[in-house]
């Protein structure tokens, strides 16, 4: 199920750090620059997640890489969960994983995160994210570990130290490979919110 960029996996021994920003896509993510961008220190793009249809009521999303290839298909249900899939379709034989908010309060959101195996059985929950959107956090645990996290970024000012809001830090820690699967499962935990505010 590996589908991550290349160039990270063979520095998997260290964390990665991603920049999160609010993307400026044309007309392909419907012409309001709804998405989010993901780039690396020096500022190239490594992925975004993209809207797919004008009609932001779909909730169609999917994950590119650098190349604009499609990596993954996001699809939100109308009972509120997700489903990822492989690719840019919907089609049932490339289902990753379903995604389901277990907790959406003002003190915080969390979700369950169950992968689905090659043979179409599915796990009973193998990740679980819990965070705040107003502080742009969101930590991913695989049991006890923090496999990925995301912060605010702060900077010195002449008034003291302030925070950028339009833009966070999204950290992949050592022993999990798939990047492209921890920035789709960002990607549907930002999904849809008011984070440039």
């Amino acid at each position: 199920m590996d589908i991550s960029a290349p160039e990270f996996q063979a520095n998997s021994h260290i964390p990665i750090d991603l920049l999160v920003s609010k993307a400026h896509c044309g007309l392909t993510c419907g012409g309001g620059g709804d998405g989010l961008r993901f780039t690396d220190s020096s500022g190239n793009l490594v992925f975004k997640v993209e809207l797919l249809q004008s009609d932001k009521s779909t909730h169609k999303r999917v994950l590119l890489d650098a190349s604009a290839n499609p990596l993954i298909f996001i699809y939100r249900n109308n009972n509120g969960s997700w489903q990822a899939f492989k690719g840019d379709n919907r089609e049932e034989k490339d289902l990753i994983c379903r995604v389901e908010r277990t907790m959406n309060s003002l003190s915080g959101t969390e979700f369950e995160v169950s992968i689905v195996g090659e043979n179409g059985e599915e796990s009973k929950s193998d990740f679980k994210m819990k965070g705040s959107l107003f502080y742009r956090s969101c930590t991913i645990y695989k049991g006890n570990s923090i496999v990925a996290q995301t912060s605010l970024m702060y900077k010195l000012g002449i008034q003291g130290v302030f925070m950028w809001r339009n833009r966070f830090r999204l950290t992949i820690f050592p022993g999990f490979v798939d990047h492209a699967l921890i920035v789709a499962l960002i990607g549907i935990f930002f999904d849809g919110r008011k984070l440039w505010i």
